[in-house]
């Protein structure tokens, strides 16, 4: 099974995508409306410790047409935030 994240920049990047419209009660999957994104970015795990992490919504006027564009834009955004953090901060530290 694939974990799901990338490293970037020594930071594991977990695109998170989900339907735009909760799934009612006693029916199917609402993909027809789009999908919405955030991203989780997260220090490397060390034995023992348990690592920092944080979610970062896209903020976007329309849903995602499908799970793909949501996934590689929320991708795309976690680098975006790690390469414009300066090097003194650290992005889990930062108020967006």
């Amino acid at each position: 099974m694939a974990t799901g994240f990338r490293l970037y920049r020594g930071l594991e990047v977990y695109p998170l995508v989900y339907p735009h419209r909760a799934t009612e009660p006693g029916s199917g999957h609402n993909y027809d409306e789009g999908f919405d994104a955030a991203v989780r970015i997260q220090e490397p795990g060390s034995s023992g410790d348990a690592p920092r992490s944080r979610v970062f919504q896209l903020a976007v006027t329309r849903p995602f047409q499908s799970a793909g564009d949501a996934r590689r834009a929320s991708a795309a955004y976690a680098e975006r935030l790690i390469d414009t953090c300066s090097q003194d901060t650290n992005i889990l530290d930062l108020e967006l």
